[in-house]
């Protein structure tokens, strides 16, 4: 029990834990693997004219139209999603689901009453009638977007082709013989399903209000593939597989230095770059140093040859995500414990704090665009001054920026979701901060699995009600903001300040405040001036100059 207990700690030596042989790993341990398809040189036109499509075929039958579905508000519950179907929930901790922990990472789920209103449903209250929705949508889970994850692998890599070779053995044995399987950047199969199915969702929430188009549809999203992928996703989803094309026109803003673009704002924002959006990195790194160091050691003892650290473990949490998003299952996903899940958690809730959100001066300037766009939209008036992240040339053309559309919907990246929620001012998100780096707070309310999650989506609301339960009470035009199910209370905001069980807010009053919060936010001193990296950090609003 003596030598156990000392082991456990860390202060047996290697050889006291295993008789270690010869290197056991595989030469190809860690290497990179991929697979192409289609096969080379197939293509849909070799003998097409043997597949002749459905309209040469013909027969399709009836194919009569119904009614458009309008289940937001007429059915007596809202629908709530907690599957991840197909992927394998590694539930390897009982009533404990990592895959809640994963911050961005994580897929989509319905948040209930995350921000601040419990008993409050995503369904239109009793007695509103829904008049327009704004859809802003995340693209669906992808490989990674950094070489971060891939760091397990070059070391892995490096013991077997340059080194003398590795030996893993009890939960880690499976790295003998693992290998990256990992794209870069692109959606996965899984990330395709999730845009899929909510424009699905989107159509039978919100299908009703296509009656009040007159011509087709603008939807926006920027030029990355993932992005283009998920928009044409959502739009099969919402449209038809078979008519989804020519049912739409789709707006692809360049994402790109020198280009404004309101869904990826940092490109026009010099602040947005460099030490200041570092910030996010730095504070993490220092949180994951505090969580994971005796995480290391109780690890290493299963593999000698391969030197681990802070930043190889938490690769190796990171691939337990990236792998379950991107081939259903991943093995790394059993090597770590509650603790250890939670803290990965938090470090992405500093991340985001510090680099895009609250915390980062940069945050609200990032999100204000999307803000001034809100704003023209809601009361159909045109933009005329391009002063932040906002695009003249598309922004200014009522052909690629409409102001009569019922339905919008706009693809976007996780951080700027979180920059446009501080440009918003929802401050039961910030209510918890700053964040510490050296624990978690037990009233952290910032959490990013709930906020910008895979496939994340915010929808503005805009519908007429009663202004009292009064049989014959006057209706006024209201607003309010669900992300991911969950109804965000809009306190935050000049003028919405008056709790409303169903978070609502009169939509003169929301303008109002939307217009005073574009006012107090300094676009061009935040994204521009020549200020010192903040020290302590503690901001909470997302703006250098108050």
């Amino acid at each position: 029990m003596v030598a156990a207990s000392l082991l456990l700690l860390g202060a047996a030596p290697l050889a006291a834990a295993y008789s270690w042989a010869a290197p056991s790993a595989s030469s190809f341990a860690g290497a990179t693997s991929a697979d192409v398809f289609p096969p080379p040189g197939a293509t849909i036109t070799t003998d097409e004219t043997y597949f002749p499509d459905a309209e040469q075929v013909g027969f399709a039958g009836p194919t009569p139209t119904g009614a458009e579905p309008e289940a937001i508000q007429t059915a007596p519950a809202a629908p709530i999603k907690t599957d991840t179907y197909p992927l394998i929930d590694p539930y390897t901790i009982p009533g404990f689901s990592p895959l809640r922990y994963w911050g961005n990472l994580s897929p989509w789920f319905s948040v209930g009453g995350a921000f601040g209103l419990p008993d409050t449903s995503p369904q239109i209250p009793v007695g509103c009638e829904l008049t327009q929705v704004h859809i802003l949508q995340r693209h669906g889970a992808r490989y990674p977007s950094d070489e971060g994850s891939n760091v397990l692998a070059g070391a892995l890599q490096a013991a077997v082709v340059n080194g003398t070779g590795f030996t893993a053995k009890g939960p880690l044995e499976f790295l003998n013989t693992w290998t990256y399987k990992l794209g870069a950047e692109i959606l996965t199969p899984f990330g395709r399903q999730q845009l899929y199915d909510l424009g699905v969702a989107a159509r039978v929430k919100y299908g009703e209000l296509l009656n009040g188009f007159t011509s087709l549809p603008v939807f926006r999203t920027t030029s990355e593939s993932r992005m283009v992928q998920s928009a044409l996703n959502w739009a099969a989803g919402f449209f038809g597989v078979e008519v989804y094309e020519s049912s739409y026109h789709q707006v692809i803003i360049i994402e790109e230095e020198n280009y404004n673009n309101t869904l990826a704002p940092w490109n026009a924002c010099n602040n947005a770059n460099g030490p200041i959006y570092e910030m996010g990195s730095w504070y993490q790194g220092n949180w994951t140093d505090v969580y994971l160091k005796d995480t290391v050691k109780r690890l290493q003892r299963d593999l000698i040859g391969v030197e681990l650290n802070t930043d190889i473990v938490y690769a190796m949490q990171e691939m337990c995500a990236y792998e379950t998003v991107s081939i259903g299952y991943s093995r790394f996903c059993d090597l770590f414990t509650e603790e250890e899940w939670k803290g990965f958690e938090y470090s992405i809730d500093v991340n985001f704090w510090y680099g895009d959100g609250p915390g980062n001066p940069t945050g609200a300037a990032q999100g204000i665009g999307y803000v001034q766009e809100l704003v023209a939209r809601l009361t159909k008036t045109p933009l005329t001054v391009f002063d932040t992240t906002t695009n003249g040339t598309l922004d200014g053309n009522n052909i690629t920026f409409p102001l009569n559309q019922p339905i919008y919907m706009d693809a976007t990246h996780d951080t700027v979701i979180a920059s446009i929620a501080t440009a918003m001012n929802f401050t039961t998100m910030t209510a918890g901060g700053p964040l510490p780096v050296d624990h978690i707070p037990l009233d952290n309310t910032y959490h990013v699995q709930y906020i910008a999650p895979f496939a994340s989506h915010m929808e503005g609301q805009v519908m007429t009600c009663p202004t009292s339960s009064a049989p014959s009470a006057p209706k006024e035009t209201y607003i309010r903001f669900v992300l991911n199910d969950g109804v965000v209370p809009l306190t935050g905001i000049a003028h919405c300040a008056t709790p409303n069980k169903d978070g609502l807010c009169r939509l003169d009053d929301f303008v109002a405040g939307m217009k005073q919060r574009i006012e107090e936010v300094d676009f061009l001193y935040d994204c521009f001036a020549d200020y010192p990296v903040p020290y302590p950090d503690l901001l909470t609003n997302g703006r250098e100059k108050l």
